[in-house]
C-alpha cells in the first residue's frame, strides 16, 4: 500500500485492557469463539453533513506489522501485564481473519458499517485500539480537508501543518489531506512514504536573515528561479510586492501573503501586480485558514491556499468518534444497550442508492446474512474485501484511486449537503 520505509511492530500501539481481556478469554476457553466486530460512528461531529473514510491503507499496513517480537514480549513480561500462557499465545500471533470495509475516500454517515472484522475473539479484540486510533484520526482530517477542498472551488490547496502536530500524526495528516484533494504537502516524509507531491520555498526567517528584503528575494530567485513564490508580508506588503517584481521580473511565479485581512490584501496585491506588469503572477494566501475563511475568500483573486493547523486538527473535530463493537458471536447477534451508546447486533452490509442523475438519495444498511435489498441500476454496494485469511487482497484501491473515489462521491452529494451550515446528514441512513 505504501512506499517502503523502516517498519516496526505495531503490537503495543494498543491499550492494556485489550491484553487482559485476551488473558481472561484464554483462561475460560472463550478466546477462540468466532466473532464479528464492526467500526461505525454513532453521529457526525457537530455541524458536519458527511464524513470521509480515511486511513484504511495505513491500517492494513499496521495490521500486517502487528507482531509480538521478543522486544514486545519482554516488555509485557517485565511489567506483568499478562501471564505466561498469554505471552506464549502472543508470540505466535498472526491475524488470520477477514476484513471488509468502505474503501478510502468513501463517504460515511451515522451507523455506516465502515469496517468489519471477522476473526476469533482473541485475534479480533487485539486490533480494536489500533484500528480506532488510525481511522478516527485519518477520517477526521480527511473529512475536514474535503470541506476545505469544496470551499476552495478548484483552487490548489497545500497542506502545511506539520509543526502543529505530533511528528507521526503530521505524516498521516498529510496523507489524509491529499486523499481529500489537497494538491501537495510541505512534509518531506509524507512525500517519501506515500508519493505525495511536496512544495515549499521560504519563511519569514529567511527574509529577516538578510540585510534587506531585496537581498533575500534575490538570493531565493537565484537559487530557485523566477517562478518561485516570494513571501511578501515580512514588512510592508505593498513595498514587498514592488521589490519582488523588481528583483524577479514580471514573470515571478507567485507571491504569498501570510497575515492580515487576506481578502482585502489579495485584491490590493492583484491590482498592484497587474499595474507592475506581473499579470501572470499568482497569489497564495495562508495563515490560520479553515473551510469557513476559505469559503469567504472564494470571490477574491486568490490562486492557491496554504492550510496548517485547522486541517491537521480536523478543523475543530480532531476525532471522527468511531467505535469498534462486537456485534456477533458464533453466528449470534449481540448488541450493547447502554443509554446513548447503543449498537445494532449482527454483521451488516450497505449499499447507496442514487437517482438516474447520479445524486445519492439514501444509504441502506442491512443484515449481511439476510437477503440483499434489490440493487437498482444506479445503486452500488459500499463494502469491499480488504483482507482474506490474514492476507491483504490485491484489489485494495491505491491512494490515487481513493482520491478519485472521493471526488466522485462528493459530486453525488445533494447540493445542500455540501453547505458549511449545520443540518442533517447529507444522505439519510435506512436500516433494514
Amino acid at each position: 500500500m505504501t512506499a517502503s520505509h523502516s517498519s516496526r511492530s505495531t503490537a503495543l500501539l494498543t491499550d492494556h485492557y485489550e491484553l487482559t481481556m485476551l488473558a481472561s478469554a484464554l483462561r475460560d476457553g472463550s478466546a477462540g469463539r468466532p466473532c464479528v466486530f464492526e467500526v461505525f460512528a454513532r453521529r457526525l461531529p457537530d455541524g458536519r453533513r458527511y464524513g470521509v473514510v480515511g486511513g484504511i491503507g495505513r491500517l492494513l499496513d499496521a495490521v500486517r506489522e502487528f507482531r509480538f517480537t521478543d522486544a514486545e514480549l519482554e516488555q509485557l513480561d517485565r511489567t506483568g501485564v499478562v501471564d505466561e500462557r498469554t505471552l506464549a499465545w502472543l508470540a505466535n500471533y498472526r491475524f488470520s481473519g477477514d476484513i471488509d470495509g468502505y474503501p478510502e475516500g468513501e463517504l460515511y454517515f451515522p451507523g455506516s458499517p465502515v469496517l468489519t472484522v471477522r476473526a476469533s475473539f482473541a485475534e479480533g479484540v487485539l486490533l480494536e485500539t489500533l484500528t480506532l486510533s488510525i481511522l478516527n484520526h485519518d477520517s477526521a482530517v480527511a473529512s475536514a480537508a474535503a470541506r476545505m477542498v469544496t470551499a476552495a472551488n478548484g483552487r490548489p490547496m497545500i497542506e502545511m501543518g506539520s509543526r502543529r502536530a505530533h511528528e507521526e500524526a503530521a505524516i498521516a495528516s498529510a496523507r489524509a489531506a491529499y486523499l481529500a484533494g489537497f494538491t501537495a504537502t510541505s512534509n518531506l516524509e509524507a512525500g517519501r512514504r506515500y508519493g505525495i507531491p511536496t512544495m515549499g520555498t521560504s519563511a519569514h526567517a529567511f527574509t529577516l536573515l538578510h540585510e534587506s528584503e531585496a537581498a533575500a528575494f534575490r538570493s531565493q530567485v537565484e537559487a530557485l528561479g523566477p517562478q518561485t513564490t516570494l513571501l511578501v508580508d515580512t514588512y510592508d506588503i505593498t513595498e514587498g510586492i514592488r521589490t519582488a517584481v523588481r528583483v524577479a521580473g514580471t514573470e515571478l511565479g507567485a507571491v504569498r501573503i501570510d497575515s492580515g485581512d487576506l481578502g482585502v490584501l489579495a485584491r490590493q496585491a492583484r491590482q498592484q501586480l497587474d499595474e507592475l506588469g506581473a499579470r501572470n503572477t499568482r497569489i497564495v494566501v495562508s495563515g490560520d485558514l479553515d473551510e469557513y475563511s476559505i469559503a469567504a475568500l472564494r470571490a477574491e483573486p486568490v490562486d492557491a491556499y496554504g492550510v496548517g493547523t485547522s486541517v491537521v486538527t480536523g478543523s475543530g473535530a480532531p476525532t471522527a468518534g468511531m467505535v469498534y463493537k462486537l456485534v456477533e458471536v458464533a453466528g449470534r447477534p449481540v448488541a450493547k444497550r447502554s443509554s446513548h451508546k447503543e449498537s445494532r447486533g449482527g454483521e451488516k452490509a450497505a449499499l447507496r442508492r442514487h437517482k438516474e442523475t447520479g445524486t445519492a438519495i439514501e444509504e441502506v444498511v442491512y443484515a449481511a446474512a439476510g437477503p440483499q435489498p434489490a440493487l437498482g441500476e444506479h445503486d452500488r454496494p459500499l463494502r469491499i474485501p480488504l483482507v482474506r485469511a490474514g492476507q491483504q487482497v490485491d484489489e485494495v484501491p491505491t491512494l490515487e484511486q481513493s482520491r478519485e473515489r472521493l471526488r466522485a462521491a462528493l459530486v453525488s452529494v445533494p447540493w445542500e449537503g455540501l453547505k458549511l451550515s449545520k443540518g442533517e446528514p447529507a444522505i439519510p441512513v435506512v436500516f433494514e
